[in-house]
């Protein structure tokens, strides 16, 4: 699908704000609140906007800690990233999960109480799984930046 100029005000507008009610979009780009439904319909239906959520402070729910962790598989055939995969996204301490290249296998973004309730997380994703080689963790000091905001543009046809 092609981004129109119209289209990527629109995305941007929501991703300062999902909750930006569809009269401002209007003002923003132009256009009539049917249109500019119309057209977020489109981008929900074709994938582009994937969810809207809310961005919680970790910190304020008792999830003072976060971890960046990086996973190395003992193997990589595709059910064993599948698995992996499973295991990790369900579990809600992980906050996001990439499957890269190069040292490890795995990136995730974790959070926890405390540094026992990180352990626990480390039993239940690393150490009960035969086939994690090796995980690597960093401590976040303190977050500088958070969200999922993607810098969008129109598409030139």
């Amino acid at each position: 699908m092609n981004i129109t100029p119209t289209d990527a005000v629109l995305i941007n507008a929501l991703q300062e704000n999902a909750r930006t009610g569809l009269e401002t979009l209007a003002d923003l780009t132009g256009l009539s609140t049917a249109t500019v439904q119309r057209r977020l319909k489109r981008m929900k239906d074709s994938g582009i906007i994937e969810r809207e959520v809310a961005l919680i402070d970790p910190a304020s729910v008792g999830q003072s800690m976060t971890f960046i962790i990086m996973v190395e598989l003992e193997r990589e055939r595709l059910g064993h990233i599948e698995d992996f995969t499973k295991r990790v996204t369900t579990d809600p301490q992980v906050q996001q999960c990439y499957y890269i290249t190069g040292e490890a296998d795995f990136c995730l973004v974790c959070t926890a109480r405390d540094m026992d309730d990180f352990e626990a997380l480390t039993h239940r994703l690393f150490f009960d799984d035969v086939n994690v080689r090796r995980f690597r963790t960093s401590v976040v000091m303190s977050r500088k930046k958070a969200g999922l905001t993607v810098a969008v543009e129109p598409v030139q046809p």
